[in-house]
């Protein structure tokens, strides 16, 4: 059965397209289309709290095509979910409701919280085989970074953070949101030494790519990120577009983003960083999957009566 996600986010919007098998132990989940639009939503809600009608204009455009898209791979069933840029527009749920009438996509404008959880869901069977660490997800977007405290097969606190890649990049982050962030993580870093990191998002995972190439299972380190940070800030914004091959949208967020990650593994002493190639849209692919679990079970037993 095919599947669909649609993460808004504060820097992308994002489609997935996935189809996906039930097997007795985990679904086999194949991706078969990936797009993604940086439309960047966040450079208006954080600034002016609204989002005006050009970005409107491009999203609803966006839908437009995702719901194309949908259709032509057949999928049964799709969740938009939209998250802090949305979440701080004012006029966030007017654009839902001109999405829904110029597209018929509805869209879900979730919290931090639900943003953190459905984020970690993903990494769940990632970390059976060591169930008796602690491990902290962390995913940075571009209006926030959402962390889970993850020991012995439960989560003990998730927390989001108004800390993203383009509020740094506009030195909109203030210094009691740095404290507060720093405070919780020391906080359960006395409580739970020795945490391994799984760091999500488009930059960390490029980051990995560039610098990490011989092994996709090897953990970025603190030394390594700090080389990374001085590497990247010895270029000029045209340089790391023209010179290391960044998107113009990647080569603006890149280095405020390595700049949270690494105040994040400072402040929690943490000596590994592992890069899983997931997100929310993978997390929501798997909640849809939760849900409608029955009915493809039931698919195969219905075929072969007729």
């Amino acid at each position: 059965m095919k599947f669909a996600a649609i993460d808004i986010g504060s820097n992308a919007v994002r489609l997935l397209i996935c189809n996906v098998t039930p097997r007795p132990k985990n679904p086999l989940i194949k991706k078969e289309l990936l797009v993604r639009s940086p439309i960047r939503l966040g450079e208006q809600a954080f600034i002016d709290g609204q989002i005006y009608d050009n970005k409107v204009i491009m999203l609803t455009k966006a839908m437009s095509a995702y719901r194309n898209l949908m259709d032509i791979y057949g999928v049964k069933h799709y969740k938009a979910c939209a998250t802090s840029a949305m979440r701080e527009a004012a006029n966030g749920n007017d654009i839902i409701q001109r999405i829904k009438q110029e597209t018929d996509i509805d869209i879900n404008i979730i919290s931090g919280q639900k943003e953190s959880t459905t984020i970690f869901e993903t990494y769940r069977k990632h970390l059976k085989e060591h169930e008796h660490k602690t491990f902290m997800s962390i995913d940075v977007g571009g209006g926030s970074t959402e962390l889970v405290l993850f020991h012995n097969d439960e989560i003990i606190d998730a927390k989001s953070f108004k800390i993203g890649t383009l509020r740094v990049l506009n030195e909109q982050v203030k210094d009691e949101t740095w404290k507060e962030m720093k405070d919780w993580l020391q906080n359960w870093s006395a409580q739970y030494p020795n945490i391994y990191g799984l760091g999500s998002g488009g930059n960390i995972i490029k980051i990995h790519k560039i610098y990490v190439k011989d092994n996709h299972k090897k953990p970025i380190t603190p030394e390594l990120l700090k080389q990374v940070d001085e590497h990247l800030n010895s270029f000029t914004l045209r340089e790391r577009i023209h010179t290391l091959g960044l998107k113009p949208d990647r080569a603006d967020v890149i280095v405020p983003a390595t700049t949270i990650f690494r105040n994040v593994l400072k402040w929690t002493q943490m000596e590994k960083l592992f890069v899983l190639k997931m997100g929310l849209s993978d997390g929501i692919i798997k909640e849809l999957y939760k849900k409608h679990y029955t009915e493809m079970v039931e698919m195969p037993s219905k075929k072969l009566e007729k």
